[in-house]
């Protein structure tokens, strides 16, 4: 049952991933400390923020099919810098394959929850079940 936002499989995949890739850009050049490494950082960390924020907002089917959607934007530049952690040599190919592997599965657990979002929403405040 879901009752938090932690509960959700996609935060959870996404909490993890975050995590993963938060190890290994510590291994990214120092030159990088204040480019890719940030960004990479904060755009995988900004999935979990927007589903929990989309998570709050579900009384309102509108907000929270925005905040999903802003959480698959942030999934899909991840991806944008893990490719170029990938081509920079940063990461190893294989590493960057499976990272992007897990966006994409995250992404399709996005799309599919906003296309179904009539069965994630709140019913409005005041109103009768």
């Amino acid at each position: 049952m879901v009752v938090r936002h932690q509960d959700l499989e996609v935060y959870r995949k996404a909490f993890e991933t975050a995590m993963r890739i938060f190890e290994l850009s510590k291994l990214f050049p120092k030159e990088e400390t204040y480019s890719l490494n940030d960004q990479v950082r904060r755009s995988s960390r900004s999935v979990c923020a927007n589903l929990a924020e989309a998570w709050r907002k579900r009384r309102y089917i509108l907000a929270f099919i925005s905040k999903l959607n802003d959480a698959e934007g942030e999934a899909a530049e991840t991806q944008t810098w893990i490719e170029f952690a990938v081509r920079s040599n940063y990461m190893k190919t294989e590493t960057g394959r499976e990272l992007f592997k897990e966006y994409e599965e995250i992404i399709s657990m996005l799309v599919s929850m906003q296309t179904n979002a009539d069965s994630w929403v709140l019913p409005p405040l005041g109103s009768k079940k």
